[in-house]
């Protein structure tokens, strides 16, 4: 006879039935609206600091690169050979990308919290905030890769003259790099990317821990609101400690990303950046990345809690 606890045990596809419409049921469409809401007004103000440190990034002494004495003389480089359309080569993707990233983030991240803390009385602990973030973050990743590949494409060329680039926009890029490439094509640095969740996961652990110990600290419930010069200072403070501690993965998924390079995989990469350029090739660009990806941050998080805040008081 068989014991009745084993035989109304439900199978492996049943329970992950199950456990992903719980996971459903904590869905709110307003973290999706902040979070792409925060996304795009980041990415608009910030893009061409982010173009100067994509091409930082890759900058590993081939001719056909422009060459960059810094910073400040990429942009200027850029201005002048293609003024404002320029810095701004692969905003679109960027924009798509970044609000797409972030509004999923939000929406998974706050469902997956949501569906661990069901039931519970405790506040999640800061390793159930970094797995939290973490599945979130591969998420998103699966479903936006292939706009972060456009991204860096359009960003890596360099010709001024329209008529001689290989990709005339986003859809063009799409499309040629899937007939060319196909499904690889689209996914090329998603393993370096999966890696780069860690960097997610890491910055809100971080920053959920700041603001619950910060509440802590004024005696204040963990979830009380902060202002805005508040949620600066945690976004900022977490993010840099992400980017110092998760930095060379973008180097690497930039280098597999770029149409100009070659390389047999995330080892090739990493092989070939230590032999010709050292520890330091890990790091290129990471200072324009910091200046970009802080107040990136900050204005990302300011504009989501304002913008979801704004959206569960008005439901």
């Amino acid at each position: 006879v068989i014991p009745t606890e084993l035989s109304a045990k439900p199978s492996p596809v049943l329970s992950i039935t199950g456990h992903a419409q719980k996971i459903f049921g904590h869905v709110r469409i307003e973290n999706l609206v902040a979070g792409l809401s925060g996304g795009v007004v980041s990415t608009l103000a910030l893009h061409p600091l982010d173009l100067v440190k994509i091409r930082f990034a890759v900058s590993d002494g081939l001719d056909l690169r422009p060459k960059y004495s810094g910073m400040i003389h990429c942009m200027k480089s850029v201005w002048k050979q293609e003024g404002m359309r320029g810095l701004y080569q692969g905003v679109t993707p960027n924009i798509w990308g970044a609000g797409a990233s972030w509004g999923l983030y939000f929406l998974f991240y706050n469902a997956i919290k949501g569906y661990i803390k069901e039931g519970r009385q405790t506040e999640l602990s800061a390793t159930e905030h970094l797995v939290s973030a973490a599945q979130a973050g591969i998420l998103t990743l699966t479903l936006t890769n292939p706009i972060w590949v456009t991204k860096t494409r359009l960003v890596l060329q360099y010709s001024a003259d329209c008529s001689s680039k290989q990709y005339k926009g986003m859809f063009d890029a799409l499309a040629k790099i899937y007939r060319h490439e196909g499904v690889p094509g689209l996914y090329r640095g998603f393993v370096p990317g999966l890696f780069g969740t860690s960097h997610g996961a890491l910055q809100f652990m971080a920053y959920e821990e700041l603001k619950r110990d910060y509440n802590r600290y004024k005696n204040e419930p963990s979830d009380t609101k902060l202002n805005s010069l508040e949620y600066i200072t945690m976004a900022a403070l977490s993010k840099i400690f992400a980017v110092a501690t998760t930095y060379p993965y973008q180097v690497v998924r930039a280098r597999l990303q770029d149409q100009h390079n070659s390389y047999n995989g995330v080892l090739d990469v990493i092989s070939r950046t230590w032999r010709n350029e050292g520890a330091a090739g890990f790091y290129k660009g990471i200072i324009p990345n910091i200046i970009r990806v802080t107040p990136a941050c900050c204005i990302t998080f300011v504009v989501y809690e304002n913008v979801s805040a704004f959206l569960l008081r008005h439901n």
